[in-house]
């Protein structure tokens, strides 16, 4: 079999792991890509046309930062490229006065002390009639910079970027196995084997089975697309009815943005634990089940906007993988010199992916992070739980797509 050598190879080419590719590649590190599909695939997590893009991130503090450098990389690239890589239209958080999106957002932007609009009821009414059917009490907190971002366009812009840079990239490739050797790294293929002085592990749904001891879960989480009723008296379109975090009196959660001429209404729901399932990315259900998968949330589109169809047109199925506590994990693991790794995004990390994937090309070269990443650390819930001695391999499944 071929050996490869090489200072850095990126194992997954999906939302982190194409944008490190690309900024490792922009710093001139002699770096390949490897991926089990192709850059923006629909098999992973890094698809379905549209993201939420947020600033005011309620998730964590920690993580506007990265969404401003993902949004000052996105911006410079797609000036480069004749593109639009994120579409601020803003984005909504609805719900009482005391619910987590508004006091979420309300927060996060205070710590990070960006402008935010806030609507009483009367208010949100008149701007945004979509929301006519919502309870007396429900108000709303816009964030202007807000928008949407596009998963496939976006990765395959940055896979681009970095092969023009001088990157080489290996599609339809799968990674069988990581083994952490003297001085660097060897990672086996189907096709050739690439040893290098370190590895970027950004595969999504199959990290935690590359490097079995990292805390990670992948979940299946479908995606689906609806349209507004024959009869309905207000606008679906995107700039009328923003992306949106709607929080419904009885603590219900949905996310969404109206459509275009590209899409429809997107709309989904918060996990909530039950609604969706523990899943192993080489053997995820890809097919939508209308009991499962839709009954649940058409009740809660029918109640939240009564003026839209609550069957959707579409839906495909996903993955996401989260963490114990909710935030990603990105760093080196055991502070291993060999390894860094990204995942556990929990349904969020795409706006975020070019400002991660900075941070993974600056602790790979030593260069000192544009931002906090302590919380971000792989190795906050317990020492030692990667492995750092030897070989990490999978386990008895088939070899990991990566």
């Amino acid at each position: 079999m071929e050996t490869i050598t090489t200072d850095v190879v990126v194992v997954g080419l999906g939302a982190f792991g194409s944008a490190a590719l690309w900024r490792l590649a922009a710093r001139g590190v002699d770096l390949v890509g490897v991926d089990r599909y192709g850059l923006g695939h629909h098999l992973g997590s890094s698809h379905g046309a549209t993201r939420l893009f947020r600033i005011a991130c309620q998730e964590h503090p920690g993580l506007t930062p990265i969404a401003q450098k993902s949004l000052e990389l996105w911006t410079a690239l797609g000036a480069a490229n004749g593109e639009t890589y994120v579409r601020q239209t803003g984005c909504l958080s609805s719900g009482s006065p005391t619910s987590r999106p508004v006091t979420g957002v309300t927060e996060a932007a205070a710590r990070a002390g960006l402008d935010v609009r806030h609507l009483d009821h009367d208010e949100l009414l008149a701007e945004y009639p979509q929301y006519g059917g919502t309870a007396p009490e429900t108000v709303g907190v816009l964030d202007p910079g807000a928008g949407i971002c596009y998963p496939e366009k976006n990765v395959r812009a940055q896979g681009e970027a970095a092969i023009a840079l001088g990157a080489r990239v290996l599609t339809d490739t799968r990674v069988t196995g990581i083994a952490l050797v003297d001085g660097g790294v060897r990672v086996t293929t189907s096709a050739v084997v690439i040893e290098a002085k370190q590895a970027v592990v950004a595969a999504g749904a199959w990290n935690s089975k590359l490097l079995p001891g990292l805390p990670l879960r992948p979940r299946r989480t479908p995606l689906y697309w609806f349209a507004p009723k024959p009869d309905a008296d207000v606008s679906f379109g995107l700039d009328a009815f923003p992306a949106f975090i709607h929080e419904l009196p009885d603590g219900r959660h949905l996310w969404g943005h109206g459509s275009d001429e590209d899409y429809l209404v997107k709309i989904g729901m918060e996990d909530s634990g039950a609604n969706f399932s523990d899943t192993d990315a080489d053997t995820v259900d890809r097919y939508i089940h209308p009991r499962d998968d839709i009954e649940q949330l058409s009740a809660w589109v029918a109640d939240a906007f009564p003026q839209i169809d609550p069957v959707p047109v579409a839906a495909i199925p996903c993955m996401v993988t989260n963490s114990p506590d909710g935030q990603f994990l990105v760093g080196r693991p055991d502070g291993d010199p060999r390894l860094v790794v990204a995942g556990g995004d929990h349904g969020h990390g795409f706006k975020h992916a070019a400002g991660v994937g900075e941070l993974l090309a600056q602790i790979a070269v030593g260069e000192t992070p544009y931002t906090d990443v302590d919380f971000l650390d792989p190795d906050r819930f317990a020492k030692g739980t990667v492995s750092t001695e030897g070989t990490m391999h999978v386990g008895s499944a088939a070899p990991v797509p990566a």
